[in-house]
């Protein structure tokens, strides 16, 4: 493949696999050159071998501060004083559990990379987007990835769903705030998507809530997510949405890509939030309460 534009060059964290690394197969068709980001050389590798010098890969976490920042000064050296034209923040991981049972420091680990490493990404490359007014080309936009969870918290997947509702209110902000650099903030919230997470899901060990009141409902709920998630939208049709994302003159600020929209996102914000508590309490098999 060639190098792709550097006109239209994009950071894409979270990028081994998933909607990360569909956002850049996007993104390199569309003749753009990427930097995808991921935490281990192998993963590195493999997007080198798929995408050839399409790709730029940088290697950190996005809690790690310090070398995001290193990450960031990178690109700013292959760029030039060109100005970047895309940041994805995609890199995302998921603690499950009755949130009773789970210790302070796993919602720490939750809000270390959905939240935390979100603000690291977008403050180390905000000056290349245009917050620095020496660089050159158009502003570039910020796309934010949420999920269904990021409007309507379900049983279990709370500190996910607390993430993505703080990202949510986040952007928002950040949009607004950012007018003053002409960069766009757009936010995407998927639902079940097929991706590698689903396989990382089942492997979830939640045999130490066994010993608590939710253990009869924990395993029925696990195996409803992981066949949902595998029977979700492929992870391409969320990497084509991106990029439209990033390109459209008229983009809105947030959209929804969901394989059943009706029921998922449409049915419980007409319902009463009360009803929906009750379905949820009687799919889960929770007892009748006076």
């Amino acid at each position: 493949m060639t190098k792709g534009s550097l006109d239209r060059a994009v950071v894409v964290t979270g990028a081994s696999t998933g909607i990360g690394r569909a956002a850049v197969a996007s993104a390199v068709r569309a003749g753009a050159h990427v930097f995808p980001t991921v935490r281990k050389e192998a993963d590195a590798q493999s997007l080198r071998a798929e995408f050839g010098e399409a790709v730029t890969p940088l290697i950190f976490d996005v809690a790690d501060e310090a070398a995001v920042r290193a990450g960031a000064a990178q690109v700013a050296q292959v760029l030039g004083d060109r100005r970047l034209f895309g940041l994805v923040n995609n890199a995302g991981i998921a603690v499950p559990g009755p949130l009773l049972h789970l210790d302070t420091d796993e919602l720490r680990r939750q809000f270390e990379i959905n939240f935390f490493g979100v603000h690291n990404v977008t403050r180390a490359f905000a000056d290349l987007l245009g917050a620095d007014p020496n660089r050159t080309g158009r502003p570039g936009r910020i796309i934010m990835i949420s999920s269904v969870g990021g409007q309507n918290g379900a049983p279990f997947v709370g500190p996910y769903a607390a993430s993505k509702f703080a990202l949510e209110g986040y952007s928002q902000s950040l949009r607004r705030e950012l007018m003053l650099y002409g960069i766009d903030v757009i936010v995407i919230g998927p639902g079940a998507i097929a991706t590698p997470i689903w396989d990382k899901a089942e492997q979830n060990d939640l045999k130490r809530f066994s010993n608590t009141p939710y253990a009869p409902m924990l395993e029925g709920v696990a195996n409803f997510m992981v066949t949902q998630g595998r029977k979700g939208l492929p992870a391409s049709k969320v990497g084509d949405l991106i990029w439209r994302c990033l390109t459209d003159p008229s983009a809105k600020v947030r959209y929804a890509i969901l394989r059943r929209p009706f029921m998922d996102r449409t049915l419980p914000s007409l319902l009463n939030p009360r009803t929906v508590d009750r379905i949820y309490a009687k799919r889960l098999g929770f007892p009748k309460r006076p």
